[in-house]
């Protein structure tokens, strides 16, 4: 059996909070979600199937979490986001673990890419 690959699929939901350990407590309660730490600002949940993290690092966004998708390539993927016209909102940062960037599709919704390469 062939190994699957994450290449261009939803990989991760961040969450704008204003308080880590309350929504910790909320999720945790409700859903059973699992934590790991990354310094004040930053928490990674785990539903048992996907990842996602809460974060106090940007402001709370009312409307929705942010939808992170995984790509080999991260260079060669924002070269074909801007070719079909969306705009870079955020150019390529690092952080533990990878680098990523964001764009705003075509109806205003931002999304992120983000690579486990350093490089």
């Amino acid at each position: 059996m062939a190994e699957r690959s994450n290449d261009r699929q939803i990989d991760n939901i961040e969450f704008n909070v204003a308080d880590i350990a309350r929504s910790k407590a909320f999720y945790g309660q409700l859903f059973g979600w699992t934590f790991t730490d990354y310094g004040p600002t930053y928490t990674e949940f785990r539903d048992g199937r996907i990842t996602g993290g809460f974060t106090t690092g940007e402001p709370v966004c009312p409307g929705g979490p942010l939808v992170i998708l995984y790509a080999d390539d991260l260079e060669q993927t924002q070269q074909r986001i801007e070719a079909l016209g969306a705009r870079i909102s955020r150019a390529v940062f690092a952080f533990p673990g990878g680098r990523r960037f964001h764009f705003i599709d075509p109806d205003g919704y931002e999304l992120a890419v983000w690579t486990a390469s350093a490089v």
